[in-house]
């Protein structure tokens, strides 16, 4: 069974550089950091959530697994840092846990 990991976040639109800008130093972060989940990242176009909306997802293959890597955000401190700066542009933020449904399978 899987798991999907969703932060969702939005910002004001007349803040999307700046917060924008600090994402890209969470991506390097996620890239030199071991053991942290690497994310990807999107900005909808059209939708429900409006275009200052960004969500970083992971899927996970086990529960336990979307749960350590919560903890390993938590624990690290350049993680800390940088949500500090970026928290101030954010309007509202939300984690979602999905987990996936498995059906019959057919031929």
């Amino acid at each position: 069974m899987g798991y999907k990991l969703r932060f969702v976040q939005t910002f004001d639109k007349k803040d999307s550089d700046a917060f924008l800008r600090l994402e890209q130093k969470f991506i390097t972060l996620e890239e030199n950091s071991p053991g942290m989940a690497r994310g990807r990242r999107y900005v909808p176009v059209m939708g429900r959530e409006g275009t200052n909306t960004l969500v970083w997802e992971a899927d996970f293959s086990a529960m336990e697994d979307a749960v350590a890597c919560l903890k390993a955000l938590e624990e690290n401190t350049e993680h800390d840092e940088l949500f500090e700066e970026q928290v101030v542009y954010m309007r509202d933020a939300y984690v979602e846990l999905y987990r996936e449904l498995e059906g019959e399978k057919h031929d």
